[in-house]
């Protein structure tokens, strides 16, 4: 009994260390999220350089999630700033005293092509004040290059390499699973919608030749405004450049620097020393740097006479992500969460315009028109603009029409004007598969009016199609009283197509090139606030504690999931997203990722 006694309290008090410890380590990772979420305040010394170094996805607003981009290798945070604060950043840095230069450290940048362009139009910008810009990675992949081309002075490693080799898109076809599956669906597209191609990896094994016409025609439209932009910061002919990427020229340090790819092969070590040279330091100082994120907390100091508060504000409306109805999620529209948010803004007296920040492949017809209702009101009381991110098409471009102006950038994916619908039929995996059969009793011929195992009849197939067409009617319909065009014409470049920025301003279909800081001064200067005013951000943050209860409710394991998936992630979200598909949808037409 003695014996019994020693081992169970031995047990117990091992028990009871191994809780104490658990809640040690929880104690220590939630204090280490709360403290993410608060804004330290940050000073530096004089000739510091501000080091840019990617890490984290470049989303248009930065995140106040607890878990969005935490280590769970370390367990420690990795704060995520967004486009928003990386413009401010720069603008800040372009005037703060202390800040001697920038150092692009980096070899990719996780961002699309148009948010790249927009983070390199700022750092041409930045070159006014007449502060350096130095770069440098180990590799440099073709939007980190791109982004690099702004700076002075260009190193690359001795042994390093630039991939320089064109623009290539793949997109992934399910139809060989499905059929292996015995799944059939069962696909409806508008009149014409032929370049409304999101149902062809349901239904096909390669592109159509619509899709690949669209895709080419996309693709060639970017590489043409990226070599003009590279040929101009690098003295290099566009003949010159295609050449060189069609021979994988580049491909080579010492191929770089030849052909003035890059200005020198240098270590890290010689590029620091090159630095503190450059701010002004001593060679035998230690050079005085700020990462970008905790550069985020650094306050300017404003003279006592230009601190007046000023209550005028411009909100930055953030419609990010796929379309559904209801709440938004993370990364992701909700109908009723952006309605309200633009409702909010449209009511407060102290907002006098509204630039609504789009970055959105669509997703829900129906969603999409309950936020188009509020952007309709909401023009009627106060400017209200809009600027297209990366990607603003389909239900995103349908939101984005009743904008007094539209905004994008050269390299924004938009159009792509066009509906379908899909009802899958799972009939055959049941039955044949699983060995799993059904049977009904209806009241009417109809009554089973979806039924996702078993097919559709020719009137519920004709019902579907009608139901298509008038929303095709209604968005083709849209389109050409808010643009002030033909409806055949709007017809005629619809059909479910991708455009660039660039080719959908000579379209029509958007107003002007630019970002987001310049959608923000226009509206501004419409609604008359030469006095000066704030940013309001909508819709609101929500509270540090909430956002962490839901993140254990079960988005934690999501994270996680995509945390040790990394590059292959893609490919779930593409699987995730057709799971998710429902009732009519005003979709970008593939699942594309431009290389």
């Amino acid at each position: 009994m003695k014996q019994f006694f020693k081992f169970m309290f031995a047990s117990f008090a091992g028990t009871l260390l191994t809780i104490i410890l658990i809640m040690i380590v929880f104690a220590g990772m939630m204090a280490s999220l709360a403290k993410l979420t608060q804004k330290e305040s940050v000073s530096i010394k004089p000739h510091t350089v501000l080091h840019i170094k990617w890490t984290t996805p470049i989303r248009d607003r930065s995140s106040q999630n607890p878990f969005e981009a935490f280590d769970f290798n370390t367990m420690k945070p990795n704060k995520p700033v967004g486009l928003n604060d990386i413009l401010k950043n720069i603008d800040k840095a372009a005037v703060d005293p202390n800040v001697a230069g920038l150092f692009l450290d980096m070899e990719s940048i996780p961002a699309g092509i148009a948010t790249t362009e927009e983070i390199r139009n700022k750092l041409l910008d930045f070159k006014k004040s007449g502060k350096f810009i130095v770069s440098y990675a180990n590799n440099y992949d073709q939007k980190a290059y791109y982004l690099a081309t702004v700076a002075d002075k260009i190193y690359l490693n001795p042994e390093g390499l630039v991939l320089f080799k064109g623009l290539s898109a793949q997109v992934m076809f399910l139809k060989n699973l499905l059929d292996k599956l015995d799944v059939k669906m069962q696909i409806i597209r508008g009149p014409n919608n032929k370049f409304k191609s999101a149902v062809e990896p349901l239904m096909l094994d390669k592109m159509s030749a619509a899709n690949r016409e669209q895709t080419k025609v996309l693709l060639n439209s970017i590489w043409e405004k990226l070599l003009k932009s590279l040929s101009s910061s690098r003295k290099i002919p566009v003949a010159e450049l295609n050449r060189m990427a069609d021979k994988l020229e580049v491909s080579t340090a010492q191929k770089a620097l030849k052909y003035h790819f890059v200005d020198g092969l240098l270590y890290r070590d010689q590029v620091l020393d090159s630095l503190k040279k450059d701010a002004g330091i001593k060679a035998s100082s230690k050079l005085a740097s700020v990462s970008f994120a905790k550069y985020t907390g650094v306050k300017l100091r404003v003279k006592k006479e230009t601190k007046k508060v000023n209550r005028n504000s411009v909100a930055v409306i953030y419609a990010l992500g796929e379309i559904s109805q209801g709440t938004s999620k993370d990364n992701a529209i909700g109908s009723a969460t952006l309605a309200k948010a633009i409702r909010e803004a449209r009511v407060n007296k102290h907002v006098k315009a509204i630039v609504m920040r789009v970055n959105s492949p669509g997703g829900d017809a129906q969603a999409s028109e309950i936020i188009r209702r509020e952007v309709e009101l909401a023009k009627k009381a106060k400017p209200f603009i809009v600027s297209m991110g990366d990607v603003a098409a389909s239900g995103g471009y349908w939101i984005s029409t009743e904008g007094q102006k539209l905004f994008a950038q050269p390299t924004t994916i938009t159009g792509s004007i066009g509906v379908f619908g899909i009802i899958p039929n799972f009939q055959g995996l049941m039955n044949k598969k699983l060995g799993i059969t059904f049977d009904k009793v209806m009241t009417n011929k109809n009554s089973d009016f979806v039924d996702v195992m078993s097919p559709m009849n020719d009137l519920q197939k004709a019902k579907l199609n009608e139901g298509i067409n008038r929303i095709y009617d209604h968005f083709t319909s849209l389109v050409a009283r808010t643009r002030h065009l033909r409806k055949s014409y709007v017809d005629s470049i619809a059909r479910g197509r991708v455009w660039s920025g660039q080719d959908a301003l000579k379209l029509g279909l958007v107003d002007t090139i630019g970002g987001l800081q310049s959608a923000i001064t226009y509206a501004a200067k419409k609604a008359d606030l030469a006095k000066g005013y704030r940013i309001t951000e909508y819709p609101k943050h929500k509270e540090f504690f909430r956002q962490l209860m839901e993140e254990l409710s079960g988005q934690a394991q999501a994270r996680i999931l995509g945390y040790e998936l990394g590059d292959y992630k893609t490919y779930f979200d593409n699987i995730k997203t057709l799971k998710a598909m429902k009732g009519v949808q005003a979709r970008m037409p593939f699942f594309m990722q431009i290389q």
